[in-house]
C-alpha cells in the first residue's frame, strides 16, 4: 500500500466513518489522523486497515471497527492524568490510542501470540507508557488498581462487579453490553464507594470478549 494511499485511506476513514458517527472531539480526531493504524494490522489485512469493518486476529478474535474505537475513546473523555486498564489488547492499536491520551495503560490479553504482537507494535510506534501482560481480563487487575478508566475491547453480557470495584471514585468504565441483535455502548461512572451511574447513549455491535460470564438461558 503506497504512502499516498494510506494517507488518503486514513483521511477517508475519519471523514466518512468516524465524523458521521458523532465523533467530533478535535483531540481524538487529531490522534486518529496521526496514528498509523496500518502498522497495527496483521500483514494479510493491511489493505483493509482503514475500512469500516472488524479485522480478524489469531485465536478467533478481531480488531474493532475504527468508528467504534473512536466513539468509545471520545465518550470516555480520557485525561492526561488517567491511569487506564484495557481488557483485550488485540494488536495494541487501541492501547496506543489510550496511551497517547492518558498517563499510563495496563492492558490484559489472553492470547500469548497477541501479547507478543502488541508489545512489538507498541515498541515500533514509540509507545513507552503501556504495559501489555498475558492475563484474564475478566478478573481485572485489582493489585494494580484502582483505575481512572477501564476499557473493554469487546462485548460482554454483563459487567462483573469485581471490575467496577477497581474503579476510583470518579472513574469511568466503557464497554459494549448486551446480546445480539441488541447491544449498547455502556458507560459506568463510580460516584461514591457504593454508587455507580450508568448511561447507554448509543447502540452498536462488537464481538464477545472471552471468559466473561454469559446470562443464564432457561429453556422450557
Amino acid at each position: 500500500m503506497p504512502t499516498i494511499d494510506i494517507q488518503k485511506a486514513r483521511f477517508n476513514m475519519i471523514e466518512q466513518q468516524i465524523r458521521p458517527w458523532n465523533v467530533l472531539d478535535t483531540g481524538v480526531l487529531a490522534l486518529l489522523a496521526a496514528m498509523r493504524r496500518d502498522s497495527f494490522v496483521p500483514d494479510a489485512y493491511k489493505a483493509l486497515a482503514y475500512a469500516d469493518l472488524e479485522i480478524p486476529l489469531p485465536g478467533g478474535q478481531c480488531m474493532l471497527a475504527p468508528r467504534l474505537e473512536a466513539r468509545l475513546l471520545q465518550d470516555l473523555v480520557i485525561r492526561k492524568t488517567d491511569k487506564v486498564l484495557e481488557i483485550g489488547t488485540g494488536t495494541g492499536f487501541m492501547t496506543a490510542l489510550l496511551a497517547q491520551l492518558g498517563a499510563s495503560v495496563l492492558s490484559l490479553e489472553l492470547n500469548p501470540a497477541l501479547v507478543e504482537l502488541a508489545k512489538s507494535n507498541l515498541q515500533k510506534a514509540g509507545i513507552s507508557n503501556a504495559d501489555v501482560r498475558q492475563g484474564d481480563g475478566a478478573q481485572g487487575a485489582a493489585a494494580h488498581g484502582p483505575f481512572d478508566v477501564i476499557v473493554l475491547g469487546g462485548s460482554v453480557a454483563d459487567i462483573p462487579h469485581s471490575l467496577l470495584d477497581q474503579l476510583k471514585i470518579g472513574g469511568r468504565l466503557g464497554a459494549v453490553v448486551g446480546d445480539e441483535p441488541v447491544m449498547c455502548a455502556t458507560f459506568i461512572t463510580r460516584t461514591s464507594a457504593t454508587d455507580f451511574r450508568t448511561t447507554q447513549p448509543w447502540d452498536c455491535d462488537a464481538p464477545r470478549l472471552q471468559n466473561f460470564a454469559e446470562k443464564s438461558r432457561f429453556t422450557f
